[in-house]
């Protein structure tokens, strides 16, 4: 590709990592020829799709630049209080100082939040909403394959570096492709698009399955509840209530899948239980709505780039939820690859440079969500308390705690 030549750029999957990159790109990229690819079709509706989402302060920021950003669609996370269940080797500092726990408030960072919590479809159909709009404008340039599921990308000797196999049209010559459409941890090691050998993912089965749902409150909306995002680490593994409005919060709920203490719990049980096991400052649980269970483990590509093709979000990294930061890695992906496609015209030489540009923000967010993941299957002596100890300290030093809140809201910068 020469400067004379617009950019033909592949975005495979529509999801908020893929919508949000197709997006940014024909605004960043004013000559681009961006087609989007997703399977699912155009009239599926997604806006009821309930899943839970914990997006950090940057990614709220990159939908507002977006023009997707719906307000009254999310919930604002004012504070993160994290705290574990006072292991016996702490009894006497806890009983003096209370159980070990760490809050971060938005006030205490200058911010007005610390991130919003949305459900998938509030998310995803207003960027799908903009990007048809933005297409709408431009339809010369900007193209959408709904309905199309991309079987093979192949690379090719030609100008056009990757060949993307759709099946609802002609194979298609791109000088970039993108593959932003991921998945949880049991679908992340099923056949890879590109041909051709590559180094294996790293992966781990971290034997814990994650049990997902909506808690509500009892009394509605307590004082207090609105807007703080508790985690509880326990025995067993952590679990998160995130807040959502109407008195309601999405639950992460992660046990261990062997000894599993939920699966044959009714929804009443379920409650009773959580009522146990959260912080006491936690407001009490009323009701959980049927939980949906998900095997959790770690799938990390080594490289984000193969030729002409680099690997984004869920597509290149899996993540266990207990930083809840999977989803806003992926917005920082997207955003920093159309910046540099923005400034430099050699796509070869800016996916080399993709991969030491993500790498700190990349490897520090896999590597701190691996080592708490792995903390809850140690039978170490200690594990539990060496965790309580580090809440407390981390509680106690005020410069570090804002470093990880600034990491949370923005990624290494």
């Amino acid at each position: 590709m020469n400067e004379s030549t617009p950019l033909k750029l592949a975005v495979i999957g529509a999801g908020p990592v893929g919508l949000a990159l197709a997006l940014h790109a024909a605004n960043a990229l004013p000559d681009a020829e961006i087609t989007l690819f997703d399977a699912r079709p155009l009239d599926k509706d997604v806006a009821g799709d309930p899943r839970t989402l914990a997006l950090s302060l940057g990614s709220v920021q990159l939908l507002q630049r977006l023009g997707a950003w719906r307000p009254e669609s999310a919930q604002p996370i004012a504070e993160v209080h994290v705290s574990q269940d006072a292991p016996s080797l702490l009894g006497a500092v806890s009983w003096r100082f209370g159980e070990p726990a760490l809050t971060i408030r938005a006030i205490d960072e200058a911010v007005t939040m610390l991130g919003a919590v949305m459900s998938y479809g509030h998310v995803v159909a207003p960027l799908q909403a903009v990007w048809r709009e933005t297409q709408a404008r431009a339809p010369q340039r900007l193209f959408s394959r709904f309905g199309a599921n991309v079987t093979a990308l192949k690379k090719v000797d030609s100008p056009r570096g990757v060949e993307v196999d759709s099946g609802i049209a002609e194979t298609e010559r791109f000088d970039l492709a993108v593959v932003a459409e991921g998945g949880v941890f049991a679908t992340a090691a099923k056949s890879d698009l590109v041909a051709g050998a590559r180094p294996p993912a790293l992966r781990h089965d971290y034997g814990q399955t994650a049990w997902v749902g909506i808690a509500t409150f009892a009394g509605g909306d307590p004082a207090g509840t609105g807007g703080v995002a508790y985690e509880r680490f326990t025995r067993h593994g952590p679990a998160a209530l995130l807040p959502l409005r109407d008195g309601r919060a999405g639950l992460v709920w992660c046990v261990n899948s062997r000894d599993d203490p939920v699966k044959d719990l009714d929804d009443a049980q379920r409650v009773a239980v959580l009522n146990t096991i959260f912080h006491p400052r936690t407001p009490r649980l009323a009701a959980v709505s049927p939980l949906k269970a998900f095997s959790l483990g770690l799938s990390a590509e080594r490289t984000l780039t193969d030729g002409r093709t680099v690997r984004i979000g869920n597509a290149a990294q899996t993540l266990h939820p207990v930083a809840g930061q999977g989803l806003n890695l992926g917005m920082r992906d997207a955003f920093e690859l159309v910046r540099s496609l923005a400034r430099q015209r050699d796509v070869d030489a800016v996916l080399r440079r993709l991969e030491w540009q993500r790498a700190p923000d990349r490897w520090a967010m896999i590597a701190a969500t691996d080592f708490l993941a792995r903390s809850f299957t140690w039978v170490l002596p200690g594990a539990a308390t060496a965790r309580g100890v580090g809440l407390f300290a981390l509680q106690a030093l005020a410069p570090v705690k804002s470093a990880i809140a600034r990491q949370m809201m923005f990624g290494s910068r």
